[in-house]
């Protein structure tokens, strides 16, 4: 089956076309376990039996909303010309996309309907840069590939496990009931996928399987898993909460923001919204928000380079430290995504300070990393360090696939 991955953003489309194949199996063999709608359940459960191959092609198309490309479905038009020429003839059988909110109600991979659609559209104000996004990428393909079946995998999903004292903010009552304030967490795709790989590399079980996961990328988020589930996470009501990152503040006192609107009469919230999200992290203290440069600063003397590093390894190290708690005991501290897999110095500079919960890195293995999955932890160390790959549009394909199958047939 060829999958068409969508990630439809304001202004583009990133897409990659992926083989995806049963698992030495038919898929008959396999949809019998697979999820009802929102139901929750985790990614390889969702996938059992199939194979998310290789990627046949992948691309972007920006602009949209110009006088170069009006809207989403003339930019879909455009990417179904591009894939006639790179698909050799080949028809896409399903596409799969990523939704990042699903709100309350989804928690699981779910095939697409009007319905489904208007009910991405109305949890917008959770997600106003994104989801209004999404709506309109599966309404293009709906027009340019008329039945076509179309699969929402949501970034929101897995955190769907978490219990209430995780994601209730200690708020007025009304809040949550009228407005839906609470942690919802997100990058679950990735927290889900590189989860299930590190089970099976270290012959783990599932359900008996306690770790933390830090998905480092210019967005970062750490998640505790408990029994194989997310259990708390450090994204909240949006994206802006946790970790120090590329652009984001992370946590602060919510009267800093009280106090910069009083303080700056012409400052709106929607302004202070935007520096929060775009101005703060690494580029607000350092003035860079790639990690690599920020590093580079920082290894040639520059001390505000240095203290934004030592400030994004001691918020993640708290964090690690608080979740090894959450879950009894983690078996395992895993790094994935872009920062996460790519820098052996910033996973020193976290693990360094992790010492009271007996980590301990080896060097050159943490230098040298290889493959899906690599242990970068010392013989002696009590908790597993992995370095694992993520692969989000694998993960999406697989699901959609799998979903296709079971609900549509092959």
């Amino acid at each position: 089956m060829l999958v068409l991955v969508v990630n439809c953003g304001s202004s583009s489309i990133k897409y990659q076309v992926r083989e995806v194949v049963p698992a030495g199996e038919e898929p008959q063999a396999y949809t019998s376990s697979m999820p009802a709608i929102n139901e929750n359940v985790t990614l390889d459960r969702a996938t059992a039996g199939v194979e998310g191959g290789e990627v046949v092609t992948k691309g972007l198309i920006e602009n949209i909303g110009t006088s170069e490309i009006e809207n989403h479905t003339q930019a879909l038009e455009i990417l179904a010309q591009r894939l006639d020429e790179e698909l050799g003839g080949r028809t896409i059988d399903a596409a799969g996309h990523r939704v990042v909110h699903g709100g309350e109600r989804f928690s699981a991979p779910v095939l697409v309907n009007n319905e489904i659609i208007r009910a991405i559209e109305r949890l917008a104000p959770l997600a106003p840069l994104h989801n209004p996004a999404h709506a309109l990428g599966l309404r293009a393909i709906q027009k340019t590939y008329p039945g076509m079946p179309q699969v929402c995998v949501f970034d929101t999903a897995f955190h769907r496990t978490m219990p209430e004292k995780a994601w209730r903010y200690a708020v007025p009552e009304e809040w949550y009931t009228m407005h839906g304030m609470r942690r919802y967490g997100f990058h679950g795709t990735s927290h889900d996928y590189v989860t299930g790989k590190a089970c099976e590399f270290l012959g783990i079980p599932r359900e008996q399987f306690n770790a933390v996961v830090t998905h480092l990328g210019n967005g970062a988020s750490a998640t505790a898993i408990r029994n194989g589930q997310s259990f708390d996470t450090s994204m909240g009501y949006t994206p802006l909460a946790g970790l120090v990152m590329g652009t984001r503040s992370g946590d602060l006192d919510p009267s800093v923001v009280t106090a910069m609107l009083e303080r700056n009469p012409q400052l709106t919230a929607k302004e202070l919204d935007r520096i929060l999200n775009k101005e703060s992290g690494l580029e607000g203290i350092c003035g860079d928000s790639d990690m690599r440069a920020v590093q580079q600063h920082a290894d040639a003397g520059d001390q505000r380079a240095q203290l934004v590093l030592d400030m994004a390894a001691y918020r993640l190290a708290k964090y690690v430290g608080a979740y090894h708690v959450a879950v009894g005991g983690a078996q395992a501290l895993l790094f994935t995504a872009g920062i996460g897999e790519n820098s052996p110095a910033f996973r020193a500079l976290v693990c360094d300070q992790l010492g009271a919960l007996g980590i301990t890195l080896d060097p050159e293995l943490n230098e040298h990393t290889e493959g899906d999955v690599t242990r970068i932890s010392a013989p002696g160390s009590a908790i597993e360090v992995l370095v694992v790959a993520t692969d989000e549009e694998r993960a999406i394909a697989e699901a959609t696939a799998a979903l296709v199958w079971e609900r549509v047939g092959q």
